[in-house]
Parts: C-alpha cells; sequence; structure tokens
C-alpha cells in the first residue's frame, strides 16, 4: 500500500479548481511520461551471461517475470481510470454545504433546507475489463492504478486546515464466489481499515445495518474508485444472491457515486448483458475486452523486443522471424504463457553442451511451462483458429545430419539439442500412461541372455540402423 503526502496542483477545469480532493491528485501528464512510470525493467546483467556457473545464470531467469512492458491497450485504461476517479470527486468538495450534506445524512435522506451549493449528486461511472486468463489484463490494472497513491494524508489546504485526513483514491476486492452482500462488504471494510491504517472494524450485525456502515466508511474515506476483481463469480441463479449484489453496487454508483471497476473473465459480458437492466452502468466510463496479441500488433512488437534481451544463455540468439513466430505460436499470442515459455526454454539449455535458443528448445519450454494451459478449450480455439502466415516454411522432421548437433553429454532428454526428435520427447515429457506403453519391461534382461543379442533387438525393432528414416 502506498501513501502520499498532499501536495496540490492547480486543476484543469474550472469547476475542479478549489477542490483539494481533485487537486492532490498527481497532475495530468503527457502519455510518453506516464509510460515510464509502468515500465519495469530489471537490470539485465550481461556480464552474467558469461558466468561459468549454470546454476548463477538459471537464478536470473527469475527476473523475466518482473518486466512490465506498457502496451497499446494501456493508454484508453488509465485515461479512463482518471476521468472517472476526477468526475466522482467533482461532487464532493470536502470544503461545500453540499459535500456537508452528504457525509452527515444518509444515502436516501436530505436536509429540509438545500445547501447553498445545492443538494449533492452523485456522479460515479461505471467501468468494464474483459479477458481471458493470462492475457495481461491484471498486470495493467496493478501498473495504471500503482500511478495512483492508494492514500493521501491531507494537512492543510491554502493555509486552511481542512478536516479531512485521509482520502483513499482507490481499493481493490475479489468478488466473492457466493455472490454473498455480506461478503462483499466485509472485504470491503477491511480494503479500507487497511488503507486507513486503524484496527479492523467489527461488522453490523444484520445486512440492512452493515450496509449502512459500509457507506458511511465509504464516505468518511472519500474512496475514490471500488475496482472488483473476479466479477466472473457472479453466476445467476435461483436464489437471487447475484441479483442483490448487483443491487448494492450500482447502489454505491448511484447514491454514493463511487466509481466501479470490473474485472472479469469471460462469460462476465454476456452475463451483463442477459441479466443486468443497466448494463450500460458498467460502461458508462470505460468497457474494454482485452485479448491476446496479433503477432503483427505494435503491443506483441514492443514486448517480444523486451522479453528477448532477458537472455542468459552463454551465446546470445538473435531474434529470428522463425524464432518470433513459433513464440507467438506456441503462446497464441498470450503475454504470460509466451514469457513462461522463453523462460523455461532457457532453463532447459543452460549448463548443456550448445546453449543456442532454436525452435525445438521453444517448444520443449512451452510443454513444460503451459502443458496445463494448452488443454484448456479457450487456449484450444485459439490455436485453431490460427491462420499462418503467406509462403510460411514448415520445418521437415528429416534433418540433414551434417546440422545434427550432439546431445548434451549429461543425458538429459528435457534438452532436445536434436529437432528430428524433439516432437517424441515433448511427448513423453507429457505423458502419464509411460508404464502401460512398456509392453515388456523385461526385454533387455532376455537380450542379455542370448547368443546374438543385436539381432534379437533387431527383429524386435529396438535397434535401429537408420533411426532418422525409422522415426521421421
Amino acid at each position: 500500500m502506498r501513501t502520499d503526502k498532499a501536495i496540490y496542483h492547480d486543476a484543469i477545469l474550472p469547476e475542479h479548481q478549489g477542490n483539494p480532493l481533485i487537486e492532490a491528485l498527481r497532475p495530468k501528464l503527457p502519455w510518453e511520461a506516464v509510460m515510464e512510470d509502468f515500465s519495469n525493467y530489471p537490470d539485465y546483467a550481461e556480464d552474467i551471461a558469461d558466468h561459468p556457473d549454470p546454476l548463477v545464470r538459471d537464478e536470473y531467469l527469475n527476473r523475466i517475470e518482473e518486466i512490465r512492458q506498457p502496451l497499446t491497450d494501456y493508454q484508453a485504461c488509465f485515461r479512463a481510470i482518471e476521468r472517472a476517479i476526477k468526475k466522482g470527486y467533482s461532487a464532493k468538495n470536502p470544503l461545500t454545504p453540499t459535500t456537508a450534506q452528504y457525509l452527515h445524512y444518509l444515502v436516501d435522506e436530505r436536509p429540509e433546507i438545500e445547501p447553498r451549493t445545492g443538494f449533492f449528486q452523485p456522479k460515479g461511472e461505471g467501468l468494464t475489463l474483459i479477458g481471458e486468463s493470462g492475457v495481461g489484463k491484471t498486470s495493467m490494472l496493478e501498473q495504471v492504478l500503482s500511478y495512483f497513491p492508494n492514500v493521501i494524508e491531507h494537512g492543510s489546504y491554502k493555509e486552511h486546515p481542512l478536516a479531512l485526513r485521509r482520502q483513499v483514491v482507490w481499493i481493490k476486492v475479489d468478488c466473492p464466489s457466493n455472490s454473498s452482500v455480506r461478503d462483499l462488504c466485509e472485504e470491503i471494510l477491511a480494503a479500507l481499515d487497511l488503507s486507513l491504517d486503524r484496527e479492523k472494524t467489527k461488522p453490523a450485525g444484520t445486512i440492512g445495518a452493515l450496509v449502512r456502515q459500509l457507506e458511511q466508511c465509504i464516505k468518511s474515506s472519500f474512496l475514490g474508485m471500488l475496482v472488483i476483481d473476479e466479477m466472473q463469480n457472479l453466476q445467476f441463479k435461483r436464489t437471487g444472491g447475484e441479483n442483490n449484489l448487483l443491487r448494492f453496487l450500482h447502489r454505491l454508483v448511484n447514491k454514493l457515486g463511487v466509481p466501479l471497476f470490473f474485472v472479469a473473465n469471460p462469460p462476465f459480458d454476456l452475463t451483463l448483458l442477459k441479466e443486468l437492466k443497466a448494463a450500460r452502468r458498467a460502461e458508462s466510463g470505460y468497457h474494454h475486452t482485452m485479448s491476446v496479441l496479433a503477432k503483427e500488433s505494435d503491443s506483441w512488437k514492443a514486448f517480444i523486443a523486451q522479453l528477448w534481451n532477458y537472455q542468459w544463455t552463454n551465446v546470445y540468439t538473435e531474434l529470428t522471424d522463425e524464432l518470433n513466430n513459433s513464440l507467438h505460436l506456441l503462446s497464441v499470442g498470450n503475454i504470460d504463457m509466451a514469457s513462461r515459455t522463453y523462460r523455461e526454454a532457457q532453463r532447459l539449455v543452460i549448463g548443456s553442451e550448445d546453449e543456442r535458443i532454436t525452435v525445438s528448445t521453444l517448444e520443449a519450454g512451452n510443454a513444460i511451462a503451459c502443458g496445463l494451459s494448452r488443454q484448456t478449450n479457450e487456449v484450444k480455439d485459439l490455436i485453431s483458429a490460427i491462420v499462418l502466415p503467406t509462403g510460411k516454411q514448415r520445418r521437415s522432421t528429416k534433418v540433414d545430419p551434417q546440422k545434427v548437433l550432439t546431445v548434451d553429454k549429461t543425458g538429459d532428454i528435457t534438452k532436445p539439442q536434436h529437432p528430428e526428435f524433439s516432437s517424441k520427447l515433448i511427448e513423453l515429457l507429457g505423458a502419464v500412461d509411460l508404464l502401460d506403453r512398456i509392453k515388456d519391461p523385461d526385454i533387455f534382461q532376455q537380450a542379455t541372455g542370448l547368443e546374438d543379442p543385436i539381432s534379437f533387438l533387431r527383429q524386435k525393432k529396438l535397434m535401429l540402423d537408420d533411426p532418422l528414416n525409422d522415426l521421421s
């Protein structure tokens, strides 16, 4: 959690000027400057690539997980969050009588006399981000939200003391799997307690009292945005709990003016269309479906160019079109799968006779890092939908013997320096029925008792005189 001391900057819009909640936010900057904050490029430590100990180089592969490369989707998401927070705060200037009414009256109540600056009019918006697991939505959201402090501490504003002490800019919670209003309220209360560095609030006993308790905490903390992840947990059933939860969430927008950011895997978008009459509320501020990256997209090019720098093999392998195509096909454009594939491919060859990265090592790395992911229906559908570029040369299983590399002396079959055997090796690595595949486990013991064991093994097709031809 990050807490900043308030530094006030003149707001751009006249209607925002004089509002300490908005002027304490970071000033609006050009996108190029914002991207610098989003980026995280760990030290490559190029000298480590020459380290004689493979275990040291293997350890540095962990830095691949720390890479943060801004992509083209980030700008719209960031600007939408920036706008929504400011819009929500625009109706809550703590120096106005309107906000005094907002703080001291229940959500559905109004004073008999209208405040000099008018009754409170909420200005909350709904934002929605949808995407399959691993496409980078959590990474994007973490980077965008980290630009804003969780909490801003106020003292005095323009030499005038403020009753406001702490402003909670944003919190993030997960949608409860049982769609319980109580569970979500308690999650939000706990997140507010943590942000405000106070003892845990004891939740009220009844749902009605708990909702009122939470609403008052949200008001007094001047919550700027509530982010709810895992919204795909909202599965509509006959119990009606899901509808109750949605009504509660939209009450926060409609009555308290708190922007809500829904983050979910599919089919949450279909859930909104079918079950939520006010679906427009979920997209009033921003709606985006994040997908895997196309190979020719600017995002993939920026990502792969950055990722490929993090190479700790003892010989640097240049990124070629063939390697780029292979990594994209293996990861189906999913940046998480691509990172893990690249990391494990290096792990396989570091310490071997030949540490060059090849298509075969990428395939082996993918089999280890993404074996389960590739079996999901979502990834299978993406793989089947991929069209190979026109004119792409497909690799032959037959390889010129002059170009065949020597197998690592350690005998580790997970290092397939023989491309012609890689598909068979990868299949064996992922097999769960190895014992069933061995028809006669005593075959070699039988051979040792014969006068001509070589002929016996040839007869059983276990001794191959021309393996490249026989296995092709």
